[in-house]
């Protein structure tokens, strides 16, 4: 049974955001630019994506303290992460348990050259809408932050069967809204959002599609 929690969202309201300014700033353009993982979404002009995704030291320490703690993990875990940027969660993870077996891959060829030195040769280039290169099973979690919402939604059942296929416990952070205003500003911030879905909507997705594991939902107040 999916369980909702909240490991993500302190992060993500730690950021101050100016979503009427993002819409009118030719965003349009920027989305195009973003949606191609380059150079440009992780660490060019703010209005592309991140505008400067760095590393900063221990700034993931509490996400990973926190999926250490929720999914009983140990030096024995296998872990995946769907869609995992630069690495930096992964890095976190592992310096607290250091024989823990990590994996990633991100569609992104730019972050995944520019990750983190320590954890380059444990992720790898590979697109969440095609099946899984591992074996049913493989880990222990697999989690994925800010992905699936990238997606269309005949691509998200996919991506829910491949995840449920390749672990036995799962984390999905997506976003979504609960009244209109949040709405309108989700509209306004994203550049990659493929799937705009309510905290409803995607209830019925995740039982639709027979996802038994858990997820957060963030939202743009």
């Amino acid at each position: 049974m999916n369980k909702k929690l909240k490991i993500f969202t302190a992060i993500h309201k730690s950021t101050q955001r100016n979503y009427l300014q993002r819409m009118m700033d030719n965003k349009v353009y920027f989305m195009n630019l973003a949606k191609k993982y380059s150079k440009d979404y992780w660490d060019g002009d703010r209005r592309a994506g991140y505008g400067g995704y760095k590393f900063i030291e221990n700034y993931w320490a509490p996400v990973a303290k926190k999926l250490i703690k929720q999914y009983n993990l140990n030096n024995r875990s296998k872990i995946l992460d769907i869609g995992c940027g630069k690495g930096f969660l992964l890095y976190e993870i592992k310096k607290i348990l250091p024989k823990i077996t990590i994996r990633g891959f991100d569609i992104s060829k730019y972050a995944i050259t520019n990750s983190h030195k320590k954890i380059k040769k444990f992720i790898k280039v590979a697109d969440a809408r095609k099946k899984f290169k591992y074996k049913t099973g493989d880990f222990d979690l697999a989690i994925s932050l800010g992905c699936i919402h990238n997606l269309e939604i005949f691509q998200i059942k996919d991506f829910i069967k491949e995840i449920s296929r390749v672990s036995s416990s799962q984390y999905i952070m997506t976003e979504s809204y609960r009244n209109e205003k949040e709405l309108f500003n989700l509209q306004c911030w994203a550049l990659t959002c493929e799937t705009f879905l309510s905290t409803s909507e995607w209830k019925w997705v995740f039982k639709e599609f027979k996802y038994k594991g858990d997820y957060e939902l963030i939202f743009f107040e």
